[in-house]
């Protein structure tokens, strides 16, 4: 099953919740191999594999070793007549509270009860596993002082596919994630609402009880080690660099098959020209192109003195270099995914010295800042994308091909609205381009007067990487078509192997108008699943 994303259709608006949270348990593949956590940090492709396809999750035994000599830790303060934040006092602006010992297990479950506050549609089921992961995974680090038993109880909930029900809005990405991660802790007390395996709504206490797990009662300071973090927009961010990172290769073989079948030159992709201005994205985008666009005879048809052409329009020529910047743009992010998923994020935590410090590493400024680069990376190449679909639908600019790449003009509107359809998605984006991170609103009497949002900047990117996946299937679609009204004139091996699989599938053919959207939504299944990238590489070799 194709990642689900929110709010992803033209006009970016949410759908319902059943359509959004009740996807049945993840894509399981056959023998997928367990996720160690507590080994060294996560990677990228271990929090799709949980997230996404339903791979189980394992604890090393060292990381529970320093998870049980933490807990003494806390256990150590929980008589102490001294305040201790999240152990014996309040939270946030009630910090100044002093909690009495007979209350503090009273204390814990109800900041979980309090804060578990989110409202609006059901976020997807992977972005939830993926918060349940990360927090597993700070948990393990043995930082946060929790119990193994807690621990291990939120383990066996992911793993038996029980996957809470978490609300759109609640977080302001500062304190980390609280509203989700709330809503998590809640379920790990048997209390609220969950998805079980096969994506039913039922109680949590219900859906424990199947699976055989028993309810955790919380002590101290583990209410807050559990909703301390940022999570969910981590998640979300790694969801989205493993996306970008594909449909980053099926922009270049768009680019290819749109200069192709535009009579566009290959000469300008030349790798010394790419090395003048040593972009490293620029050059790895330009590369794929030239391997695309390899022996292409409709290039070789106007390789002659009559083509008067001297430079094509920039949206052709200057591809690697918007391409090539967003590959930047997702490096830099990568960086950071990289050395969040490294951390132990939670306040207060327990040193490896064993102090327990109060600290700010919840802010998720870092984080919130890259989902931000990358829905602008994502919008400008959605935009350029676009830009080479209009083109093969004017004759001023399309070089011989019929209006709108119509069979019978007129009769026939061809691809018209397959370009309006792209061109709202577009619009979309834009709007989803302006920066969540600059914006921040006090809370908790403010306490907490700077967040940052991150959560908002990743709920947006979705919907960017959404769109950008959608606009991609519009081009190639588009290109597809153009390049077999340029027959007898032979494609490229490459494009024509893409070309190929489109009409396989029933789509992209030249001919009478018939429904669209369906051939829209074939050529969006197939840049999703890889069928796209993968028909290319098979005569131009690997695609990076």
């Amino acid at each position: 099953m194709p990642p689900v994303y929110a709010g992803s259709d033209p006009a970016g608006a949410q759908r319902a919740d059943l359509a959004r949270g009740s996807e049945p348990a993840p894509d399981a593949v056959p023998g997928l191999e367990p996720v160690t956590v507590g080994v060294g940090p996560l990677t990228i492709d271990d929090v799709v594999r949980v997230a996404r396809h339903g791979a189980p999750v394992r604890l090393a035994e060292d990381s529970l070793a320093e998870v049980r000599r933490t807990r003494e830790v806390i256990r150590g303060l929980a008589d102490d007549s001294e305040p201790h934040y999240g152990v014996s006092t309040g939270f946030g602006a009630l910090a100044t509270r002093h909690i009495p010992v007979d209350m503090r297990r009273q204390l814990q479950r109800s900041l979980v009860r309090s804060h578990a506050a989110g409202s609006g549609p059901e976020v997807e089921r992977e972005v939830v596993r993926a918060l349940m992961l990360l927090r597993i995974s700070t948990l393990a680090t043995g930082r946060t002082g929790i119990r193994e038993e807690t621990l291990t109880t939120y383990v066996a909930m992911l793993d038996a596919g029980i996957t809470p029900v978490v609300h759109e809005y609640g977080s302001l990405g500062c304190s980390g994630d609280l509203a989700p991660l709330s809503h998590c802790a809640l379920a790990l007390m048997g209390e609220g609402l969950v998805r079980d395996a096969n994506g039913e709504r039922m109680p949590a206490a219900d859906a424990l009880a199947a699976a055989g797990i028993r309810p955790v009662e919380l002590e101290e300071k583990e209410g807050l080690a559990l909703i301390n973090g940022t999570d969910g927009m981590l998640g979300m961010l790694c969801l989205a660099i493993h996306d970008l990172r594909e449909l980053l290769v099926v922009a270049d073989v768009a680019a290819a098959m749109s200069v192709e079948g535009l009579l566009g030159t290959d000469d300008v992709f030349a790798a010394d020209l790419h090395a003048l201005r040593p972009q490293p994205g620029q050059a790895v985008s330009a590369a794929n192109i030239r391997k695309v666009m390899a022996h292409s005879g409709i290039r070789e048809s106007h390789r002659t003195e009559a083509c008067t052409r001297v430079q094509d329009a920039y949206s052709l020529r200057c591809a690697p270099v918007v391409a090539g910047g967003a590959r930047d743009t997702l490096d830099h992010a990568v960086r950071v995914a990289g050395w969040e998923l490294a951390s132990a994020v939670d306040n207060p935590v327990v040193t490896l010295d064993g102090r327990v410090e109060s600290n700010g590493n919840f802010h998720g400024a870092p984080v919130a800042y890259v989902l931000d680069f990358l829905a602008i990376v994502a919008a400008d190449v959605a935009s350029m994308s676009e830009r080479r679909t209009d083109r093969f639908l004017d004759t001023a600019r399309n070089h011989g091909l019929p209006p709108f790449l119509a069979d019978d003009p007129g009769v026939d509107s061809g691809h018209m609205i397959a370009q309006y359809t792209q061109a709202a998605i577009v619009s979309e984006m834009k709007r989803l381009a302006a920066p969540a991170s600059v914006d921040s609103i006090p809370s908790s009497a403010m306490q907490e007067d700077h967040v940052s949002m991150g959560w908002s900047a990743a709920r947006k990117l979705r919907r960017a990487v959404d769109g950008l996946a959608r606009v991609l299937a519009v081009e190639v679609l588009t290109a597809a078509r153009g390049i077999q009204l340029r027959a007898p004139e032979a494609p490229a091996p490459a494009t024509a192997a893409v070309v190929a699989v489109l009409t396989a599938a029933d789509a992209g053919r030249p001919g009478p108008d018939r429904w669209l959207a369906p051939e829209i939504e074939t050529a969006h299944r197939l840049v999703l699943d890889g069928s796209i990238r993968r028909a290319a590489e098979s005569e131009a070799g690997p695609l990076t």
